[in-house]
């Protein structure tokens, strides 16, 4: 996976457009068509009370709420780092919005170091998601927030 690649063809996708909200929803469309293996990719927004509220996403429908610090995405929000999770029936406390994915990563959106929500990527295949989608998933995620305001306050 050249990851190199798919940041650039990111950066000229989200290029002249100020909507976040477009940005998410093509950035999520984006990944979900271009990383190979993919079941679902995402956005879950911070909500009070600490809950994740579902955002833009490419895939089946998914949970729409997400309890404070729960699951896969809540955990990587709460400790402000990307999961990643070879077997998500292994994985103590996960939330099943799709019973076919089988594995997953999940990296913390932060703007100016405060949690603003995860964008979350599943596979119907175990242990998809290696340290070089890890460090490509992260930089691509980089850049969205790099190019993209905040929607949402």
């Amino acid at each position: 996976m050249d990851y190199a690649l798919l940041d650039a063809q990111l950066r000229e996708l989200l290029a002249g457009e100020s909507d976040a909200l477009a940005n998410a929803a093509n950035f999520a469309a984006f990944v979900f068509h271009e990383v190979p293996d993919v079941s679902w990719a995402g956005f879950y927004y911070a909500a009070p009370p600490g809950e994740l509220v579902l955002g833009p996403f490419q895939g089946r429908p998914a949970c729409t709420r997400l309890p404070a610090g729960r699951g896969v995405c809540g955990r990587a929000l709460q400790a402000r780092e990307t999961l990643v999770v070879d077997d998500v029936g292994a994985f103590q406390d996960h939330i099943v919005c799709d019973p076919s994915a089988l594995s997953e990563i999940v990296v913390p959106v932060l703007w100016a170091d405060n949690p603003y929500g995860v964008f979350d990527v599943d596979s119907a295949l175990p242990a998809r998601f290696g340290p070089l989608d890890r460090i490509g998933i992260e930089r691509l995620v980089h850049t969205f927030m790099e190019l993209v305001p905040p929607a949402r306050s």
